[in-house]
């Protein structure tokens, strides 16, 4: 058991380090190339930031666990939101003027709704992940065409300017990058051992494992990314980590159990957690899209979405 514990710290220890450094390496190796810091951010910065989910995903479903990969998949997009945005909300009120933010927001709801169509008759097919993958290149396609034709300011280009490394040399960049990818699926390894014996040690089901302990390790860097931008002031990046690893997550992470390991899908994921991603999803563009105050998340919001996350952490593991 204790060997189980230390594999999944060191496991999740390095995956945030080396998914760091990977998007370190690869954000000042595109500022290198000359493209614009939105694109940057919307691209690179967003899948970076997905980097552990989509590593764990895959090592699960290498070894056969399509739940738990799925599992992470929903039970990340429903920490980042609840658990995530509840604590940074605490520290101080957030407020959003991007409105490119205020189009991709619609979108993480669009591809949640897509997820949701696919597998809710209880099988997730290489057909499908293939279908997830296809609209995640559309939508990707999509920012890159808007970031690269749009010219008029916007309050994220700045903010994501000012977070994207400059002055690194591109030799050092690319072996940040070296570094980042034979770490992630290294690390990615440990965890999902760890978690799978930890699972084992207390009867707990590959999905649950997947929803709790794994989600909420891999959603520590947009936790420690959304609490420095709000530190910072730069509320829009803090919103626009978590609507990109949502959106990364539901498209891109989701469709890899569908094409690696294909199969069933676990009743519950499908009756009681995405139903949990929907709702929280649509709770997040209706409190950040709506008109009126000028602070769109306070910390009453916050609190109320710490309350849902331990609402929902209490009723995964009642029902086990």
């Amino acid at each position: 058991m204790l060997v189980n514990i230390l594999l999944l710290c060191a496991g999740l220890a390095v995956l945030i380090y080396s998914a760091d450094k990977f998007v370190y390496g690869a954000s000042a190796f595109a500022r290198n190339l000359g493209l614009p810091p939105m694109l940057i951010g919307l691209t690179i910065v967003a899948m970076g930031s997905s980097a552990p989910e989509m590593f764990v995903a895959a090592t699960a479903s290498m070894d056969g666990m399509n739940d738990t990969a799925i599992g992470n998949v929903l039970g990340s997009n429903i920490a980042n939101i609840t658990l995530i945005l509840g604590l940074t909300a605490l520290l101080g009120a957030i407020s959003v003027g991007s409105q490119t933010l205020k189009r991709e927001i619609p979108i993480m709801l669009a591809g949640t709704v897509l997820a949701g169509y696919l597998i809710h008759d209880g099988t997730l097919t290489r057909m499908e992940g293939l279908i997830l993958i296809a609209a995640f290149l559309l939508v990707m396609g999509t920012f890159i065409f808007q970031a690269m034709r749009n010219k008029e300011a916007d309050a994220l280009d700045q903010e994501m300017d000012d977070e994207i490394p400059k002055d690194v040399k591109t030799i050092h960049a690319i072996i940040w990058i070296i570094i980042g990818m034979v770490l992630l699926p290294l690390s990615a390894g440990w965890m999902v051992d760890g978690a799978v014996g930890i699972a084992k040690y207390y009867g707990l089901s590959d999905l649950v494992i997947g929803l709790t302990i794994i989600a909420i390790g891999t959603s520590l860097p947009e936790l420690a990314a959304c609490v420095a931008g709000v530190l910072k002031k730069e509320d829009d990046l803090a919103i626009g980590n978590i609507v990109g690893s949502n959106l990364f997550n539901i498209l891109a992470v989701l469709a890899i159990p569908g094409i690696i390991a294909p199969g069933a899908v676990d009743a519950a994921a499908i009756d009681r957690d995405f139903y949990m991603v929907l709702a929280t999803s649509t709770a997040l563009a209706v409190l950040v899209l709506s008109s009126g105050a000028k602070k769109q998340l306070t910390r009453w919001h916050g609190a109320l979405l710490l309350v849902t996350f331990i609402a929902y952490q209490y009723a995964v593991f009642s029902a086990h």
